[in-house]
This record gives C-alpha cells, structure tokens and sequence, in this order.
C-alpha cells in the first residue's frame, strides 16, 4: 500500500523569523490522521532568518535528527555539546532521560533551511547522547546512503531505535532501490526535486508512507533529494 502525503497538505505556521512545515502533527498543528507513521514522529521542514532560531528548551525519551539543506545550524545543549551543522552533515541527538538545546542560525546574512526529525526510542531512559557526521554527496550521488542506524552500520550515526535512514541524490533518470525485509514499512520524504517512488511521481515536501511493499524504488525525474525511512 502506498499513501501519498502531499507538500500542500502539511502544516504550516509563519512565526516571522521561522517559517515551518510538519508532516505530522506538532505544536499548534493537530490533525488525528496525520500523527506519525509507526515510529516517525516528527518531520518539520524549518526556514529560519539569520541570526534568529530557537531558545534554550528541554526533550526527553526522543531520538532527533537535524538535516541541513542550506545555511548552517549552531547547536549546544547540556551536554556541553557546541557544534555547526551545514549540509550533507546528520547530526543525532537522543534526549533520552532528558536534556536542554537550543538551534540557531549561525550567519547574521543567509537563512538555514533544515528537516528536523523525531524518532520514537526502541526504550525510555537511555542517557542523553549526541553524535554528528559527514555524508558527502559522492556517497548519495545514484544511490541510498544510510546516515542513521541502530547499530552504526557502515559508519552511520547510531540511534536507539528500530529505524534505518538514508538519503540519496537522484539526477533525471537515476536510479535505486532498497529492499525491504518482511514486516518492515517505509516513509519516503522528498527534500528537493522530483522523483517518482515505486510509480507515484513526488516533488519536493511530498512524502509517502509504504506498507506492504517489497522494495522502495526510486528514480529521478528531475535533480532530487531522498530520504527513506526504513521502519518496524
């Protein structure tokens, strides 16, 4: 089974300084049959201007990923973690028992754009954790790179949860495929460009979630950028 989940039907909230998008439902946005997909919880698609971002805020028992696509992302926490996330970099953080953030835009010129993923823990209490790495766009160019895992698997940040990310680039006629393993679904999101996922053609901030389906196959229909979900 494949249901579409089109960009226009998101949420949607312009704040002025933050312009954001959620696929599910979060904050002011509340819509019953848009709540998650097994153990997605969150994808919000962030435009913040520069110099502005989120203040300091507290999490706990959730596995969150942020995917810069343009700009760069300043982040610290109570960890003592201080970091910069620009694109190709995935950054992991695991709120676990609990832990204090803030995200802001780190230029005072040019605006971030980034997906801001949130990930049900496979257990509650884990200690807090952070983990940031670099996937070049060799390593996505015509194919599906995974970038989180729950094992590190191939050099991917860990999370503790049943879920496997990747992301891949596709040019107009590039394709690829991931195999799915019995009982396993899938929610694809389209980050930029066009592709068309196993017949269904999807453009940027369209997403789909698949049950039932042997493989995720992808092929471009213009420059585009994937990610897969690989679910329990």
């Amino acid at each position: 089974m494949f249901t579409l989940r089109k960009a226009q039907a998101r949420g949607h909230a312009d704040h002025g300084w933050l312009d954001t998008r959620h696929t599910f439902s979060f904050a002011g946005y509340h819509d019953p049959n848009h709540m998650g997909f097994r153990g997605l919880r969150v994808i919000n698609e962030d435009r913040v201007l520069p110099g502005r971002g989120f203040g300091t805020h507290s999490h706990q028992d959730m596995e969150i990923i942020s995917y810069v696509l343009e700009g760069a992302l300043q982040h610290r926490d109570s960890m003592g973690t201080g970091a910069v996330i620009r694109p190709d970099d995935v950054q992991r953080m695991s709120a676990g028992t609990g832990v204090s953030h803030s995200e802001f835009n780190a230029s005072d010129s040019e605006l971030v754009h980034f997906l801001q993923i949130w990930l049900l823990p496979s257990r509650p209490g884990i200690p807090p954790g952070y983990e940031q790495k670099t996937f070049t766009r060799q390593q996505k160019d015509g194919r599906l790179q995974l970038v989180a895992s729950p094992d590190g698997a191939g050099g991917s940040v860990t999370i503790h949860a049943d879920a496997r990310l990747y992301a891949g680039l596709f040019d107009q006629g590039a394709a690829g495929e991931l195999l799915l393993g019995e009982g396993r679904h899938a929610w694809v999101q389209i980050v930029r460009g066009k592709a068309r996922i196993n017949g269904h053609d999807m453009e940027a901030g369209d997403g789909a979630a698949l049950s039932g389906e042997a493989a995720v196959q992808i092929e471009g229909i213009a420059a585009s950028e994937v990610l897969v979900f690989d679910l329990a």
